[in-house]
């Protein structure tokens, strides 16, 4: 019987301390926050583990944050490395807030985790929390990871079995178009070993 992912998170965050530094995401987050035309907003990272990089990166430069996770263990840790960030011990799939709540929503190494089929309903949300021209920044797998164009299955990261699921870029790209975003960046990038796909998208003006 496979783990839960909500376990074995729990159980990185044990780890977690030896690995720090391992992912430099300087020049993501430096391109996404030079993207904004305002100097403090609200920021929701979700997914946000123990809140490094993006969180505290925005809480140093005096955004506010909400990080919602569904391991306590990182947000335990997240307490003590990013003090000032609100935390929320939930699956992102069923959180809710209310509309045109954030200036910037951000998903790190956590929605392939998510099954494919259920991304545009997550996107959907989103959208509607987000504020007119407010950003999404979000990290999604393909086959340069997975070695298919479209995932639904295991892979294997630090010992651990992990769920991965992804569409095709194209198929992505359609589903977020049709739900009103407009796609501002789509980046291959090479941190740490891995290839991941980097997305930022916006909701325009009504």
């Amino acid at each position: 019987m496979k783990k839960s992912l909500a376990s074995i998170y729990d159980e990185f965050a044990d780890s977690y301390e030896k690995n720090r530094g391992i992912f430099d995401m300087t020049e993501v987050f430096d391109d996404f926050y030079q993207s904004f035309d305002i100097k403090r907003g609200r920021v929701l990272d979700l997914g946000c583990g123990v809140g490094e990089p993006f969180s505290a990166n925005f809480i140093n430069r005096g955004w506010s944050v909400t990080g919602v996770d569904f391991s306590q263990r990182m947000l335990d840790l997240a307490a003590k490395y990013v003090p000032n960030m609100n935390t929320i011990n939930a699956d992102m799939r069923n959180i809710e807030f209310a509309s045109d709540q954030f200036d910037a929503v951000t998903i790190i190494y956590a929605l392939f985790h998510v099954p494919r089929n259920e991304h545009a309903a997550l996107f959907r949300r989103i959208f509607d929390w987000l504020r007119p021209r407010g950003k999404v920044l979000f990290t999604y797998a393909t086959k340069k990871y997975t070695g298919r164009m479209e995932f639904d299955g295991y892979k294997e990261f630090l010992g651990q079995q992990l769920y991965y699921s992804h569409k095709r870029p194209e198929q992505l790209y359609s589903d977020m178009k049709q739900l009103g975003y407009v796609i501002e960046a789509r980046n291959y990038r090479n941190i740490g070993n891995e290839v991941f796909l980097w997305v930022t998208a916006s909701k325009p003006e009504p």
